[in-house]
């Protein structure tokens, strides 16, 4: 097998190469690989169909490249200069006609040559564009805009980078908000497919991973699954996916096999399946897990909790642990989503409804506003002004304090009414006894 070499261009001589190709069929192929990663097929058949230039993209087949102010205004001008004759973007100087493989090729060999970049090849360019993606993104991000999954990225170009290593970790601090649209359009799109049905049972039966490689066609009755554990009710979606599954291929054996071997995934396996799959559809930042806690929010712990709070007025992490007999960071998470959803609204430790509070971006203002016109309150009238405990008042009364916006009199809480003297006009005398109007009154 022949090793996966990357040559990566000197950027002085791209760059030149760029300014001696300023509007030819050249300076089309070099940009279209190193600016934006097409492989010398996508180059070939582009069309001014799938430059977006309002989104500032290129929509191929598989996925879509943003495309940089730079080479969105060098295609601007292509296309502002063509006759609008040919649809394709790369065209023979010549002929005007659209280029043949061999001779985007060629073309890119000769302008690479006259830079002395003899080693680097067509192909390297494209690479070239990976590895500084990978320096500025995440591997989910890269692996949208180039089509490489995360595996063929770390195999071919973690070497190349510093660290040595493409980590497939999400890492985000907060809880990821699921765009049921984008996802709606994957499930339609995948169909019964094992990528397909993973996200049908996970996301609106909450199916764990070992329970997806597990499943088999005697645990399907009806509207339910019947698993060693626990029976998980159907939606109608994946009900209806399932039976046609079924009709396809039978009801014998494991519910997902690979394609040609028929044998059952393996955990991996199915992972990687089901992760190619969110990313090409734009959604690289959801996983099986998030899938799995926003169908808990959906069939039962959501309203669960929004009844307690209704009830009680607000909730606690703790709280939710005792109410669903869940863990602390699974009610964590559950609580997170709520918030996301706007559902919710944290104040510290505790959830309330929305709009039973004021929200904490909201609170210092509305402190503000209430003094200006009741004149002074105390730490009840804040508790009730804002929604919230009267302990839970102390943190944002003492940050306002601190910076000066309110003062303390005994139990009762001011504005802080006093300003700085305004700074004299240039070439004016400060009166004596500081300028102030009531020293001479």
């Amino acid at each position: 097998m022949q090793d996966y070499v990357v040559n990566r261009p000197d950027e002085g001589a791209m760059e030149q190469a760029l300014r001696e190709n300023p509007g030819n069929a050249a300076g089309a192929v070099l940009r279209l690989a190193w600016q934006a990663g097409l492989l010398r097929d996508e180059i070939q058949h582009l069309t001014w169909e799938q430059v977006d230039f309002l989104d500032g993209c290129l929509v191929l087949p598989d996925r879509k490249v943003p495309i940089g102010r730079e080479l969105s205004d060098w295609l601007q001008a292509l296309r502002d200069g063509r006759d609008r004759s040919q649809e394709a973007v790369v065209l023979s100087d010549r002929d005007r006609k659209p280029l043949t493989p061999q001779s985007i090729s060629r073309l890119a060999r000769t302008a690479l040559d006259k830079q002395g970049q003899t080693s680097v090849r067509l192909i390297d360019l494209r690479h070239d564009f990976i590895l500084r993606q990978l320096q500025e993104h995440d591997w989910q991000y890269v692996s949208r805009i180039t089509g490489v999954e995360a595996a063929g990225l770390n195999v071919h170009f973690a070497e190349h980078l510093e660290e040595k290593k493409i980590s497939t970790r999400i890492r985000r601090e907060d809880s990821v908000q699921i765009d049921e649209f984008a996802l709606w359009k994957l499930l339609r799109a995948e169909g019964t497919s094992p990528a397909g049905i993973a996200l049908w049972l996970t996301w609106q039966a909450g199916l764990r991973l070992e329970e997806l490689i597990s499943l088999t066609w005697d645990q399907v009755r009806g509207d339910r699954l019947c698993l060693p554990q626990r029976e998980v009710p159907l939606s109608g979606g994946a009900k209806k996916a399932l039976e046609e599954l079924a009709r396809r291929e039978g009801r014998e054996g494991p519910v997902l096999t690979a394609p040609r071997s028929r044998q059952p995934y393996d955990r991996t396996r199915l992972s990687k399946l089901v992760r190619a799959a969110l990313i090409r559809a734009g959604l690289d930042n959801l996983t099986l897990r998030d899938l799995r806690v926003d169908c808990a929010l959906r069939s039962g712990g959501e309203g669960q909790i929004l009844s307690q709070v209704r009830r009680e007025g607000w909730i606690t992490r703790n709280d939710v642990c005792a109410l669903l007999n869940v863990s602390r960071t699974t009610a964590y998470n559950r609580l997170k989503q709520l918030v996301s959803r706007g559902r919710l609204t944290q104040v510290g430790a505790r959830y309330y409804l929305p709009e039973s509070v004021v929200p904490p971006e909201r609170q210092e203002a509305a402190v503000l506003e209430y003094l200006e016109r009741e004149g002074f309150a105390y730490r009840q009238d804040v508790a009730r002004l804002l929604g919230i405990g009267v302990s839970q008042c102390r943190p944002l009364l003492q940050r306002m304090l601190a910076r000066g916006s309110i003062l303390q009199d005994r139990q009762r809480y001011i504005l802080n009414n006093e300003k700085a003297p305004p700074e004299p006009e240039a070439g004016l005398a400060i009166p004596a006894g500081g300028g102030s109007e009531k020293s001479g009154g």
